[in-house]
């Protein structure tokens, strides 16, 4: 279980660098995907309660530090889409919020069904990014939310989205490398165990 947590940290390190190179497609109204969000729910579901917050503490806080850095958001040349009006350390919050929300159907996902946490990372990423862009109207004192904004929130979602059966895919990898079980395929055995002995 150890080596597995380890690999996990290190590979949530390593798409927080890939994220630096992905662009915005500018045809799909600025949308991109996040690979960094994407791996954090991917691997939230697979790991316990504490492990999941561990790595929501690291994932918000390595995303604050992407946007939120140095003053007005960051160094114009480093940082093209700046924030200012939010505080350092909010996105460990929403980060948290959408982990409880993967640990929540971790059972369908521990019997095999890891589609279904497939589209729960979509469905997290887009209440993350509603949420976010609600925060900044809220800390600006006014609310201004432009169809772009909603096109760019729900293509970035389903780009995002899309990408999830790869990041699985390096998640069971890393699982067995490490030697680390993420599936109990013996719930079923257990249920027939139980009808066949009534």
């Amino acid at each position: 279980m150890f080596k597995y947590i380890i690999s996990i940290i290190l590979l949530t390190l390593a798409s927080c660098l890939l994220q630096q190179f992905l662009p915005a497609i500018g045809n799909l109204h600025g949308a991109k995907v996040l690979i960094l969000p994407l791996t954090f729910l991917c691997a939230a579901v697979t790991v316990d309660f504490a492990t999941m917050l561990i790595l929501a503490y690291l994932c918000g806080f390595l995303w604050d530090a992407q946007h939120t850095l140095g003053p007005h958001g960051g160094d114009p040349e480093v940082y093209k889409e700046q924030v200012e009006s939010i505080r350092f350390g909010y996105s460990i919050i929403l980060y948290a919020m959408m982990g409880l929300l993967m640990q929540g159907i971790q059972p369908l996902f521990r019997k095999g069904k890891w589609h279904i946490s497939s589209l729960l990372s979509g469905i997290a990423i887009f209440l993350y990014l509603f949420s976010e862009y609600l925060l900044i109207n809220f800390v600006r004192g006014d609310f201004v939310f432009p169809s772009t904004v909603f096109y760019r929130i729900y293509l970035t979602s389903a780009l995002t989205m899309l990408f999830s059966p790869l990041v699985f895919w390096v998640i069971f990898q890393l699982a067995k490398f490490s030697q680390h079980t993420i599936r109990y395929h013996g719930l079923k055995r257990n249920r027939r165990y139980i009808v066949n002995q009534a």
